[in-house]
């Protein structure tokens, strides 16, 4: 499922990073990668953030579509 479908307060894995080549290295830079535990901090209109490896990231909602966890 795409990490917007996540309620606050859910950990999860990521599974998979969809999108553009481009897109899944955007993410991946970010930290974005398969394998990594997400936090779901809080959502602030369409934007998610999220705890990933000790750092707090905002996302808006058409990159964590891409998310898959």
């Amino acid at each position: 499922m795409p990490l917007t479908m996540a309620a606050i307060g859910d950990t999860a894995t990521i599974r998979k990073i969809s999108g553009k080549d481009e897109t899944r290295r955007f993410l991946e830079n970010l930290g974005f990668v398969a394998g990594t535990v997400v936090t779901i901090i809080s959502r602030v209109g369409e934007n998610v953030i999220v705890s990933i490896k000790d750092s707090r990231v905002a996302i808006d909602s058409n990159l964590a579509k891409k998310i898959l966890i």
